[in-house]
């Protein structure tokens, strides 16, 4: 039986670099947007923020920096950095988490046990609250999950994209407040990620271990 979602993810590559002649139309790029809005996060408070770098001279800048997206940078159709929330934002008592608690319009008395639970978690199960940089990586590893979704929806469209991790992160986070005057406090740089279409139409075979080797059933 067929399986488009399967099929997506074997035609998806990390594209190193894209035809600069080819653009995403904006329909087609506003679902990869959606697909990142809608994207599951841990309690639902979404602690993410979509940076999307079309400017020449900006994409120039973050070359300086970003090893990883030499290729990318100067050829892709559409270059992001998804931004992640840090403790400002994201620790139990912020006025942020507030505003996600009063935006999801639960009763009262709901509203008070799901912010008991958060702080429980973060405090006790988690133990989020031992540094700042913990609690902004937990951040992150919610903003993986609009990212993976974002670029399998992207393939199953027949769009190419790459993540990026290969960039100096205090040079980035210069950049995201000098540059783009995006709060610093607020949100730090959590991955980047580029879309287009491949350049060179040869299919390249995923080189991955077996399921066998990466499985295992405790029945």
């Amino acid at each position: 039986m067929e399986n488009k979602f399967l099929d997506a993810m074997m035609f998806r590559n990390a594209c190193k670099e894209f035809d600069s002649t080819k653009k995403i139309n904006e329909g087609d790029f506003n679902a990869i947007l959606e697909m990142g809005r809608v994207s599951p996060s841990s309690f639902g408070f979404e602690p993410w923020k979509f940076a999307i770098i079309q400017n020449e001279g900006l994409r120039e800048k973050l070359k300086a920096f970003s090893w990883g997206a030499q290729g990318q940078l100067p050829t892709a159709s559409h270059f992001m950095i998804i931004l992640a929330r840090k403790k400002k934002g994201m620790i139990y008592s912020s006025d942020y988490i507030q505003h996600m608690l009063d935006y999801k319009q639960l009763p009262e008395d709901i509203k008070e046990l799901y912010g008991q639970f958060y702080e429980k978690f973060q405090k006790e199960d988690f133990k989020l609250l031992e540094s700042d940089r913990t609690l902004f990586d937990w951040a992150t590893k919610q903003t993986y999950i609009a990212l993976a979704n974002m670029m399998t929806g992207a393939a199953y469209m027949g769009i190419d994209s790459c993540p990026i991790e290969g960039f100096d992160a205090d040079m980035t986070e210069a950049f995201l407040k000098d540059e783009l005057k995006i709060d610093t406090e607020e949100f730090g740089a959590a991955v980047m990620v580029a879309f287009g279409y491949r350049k060179d139409e040869e299919k390249r075979e995923k080189s991955r271990q077996e399921l066998e080797t990466v499985t295992t059933w405790y029945d």
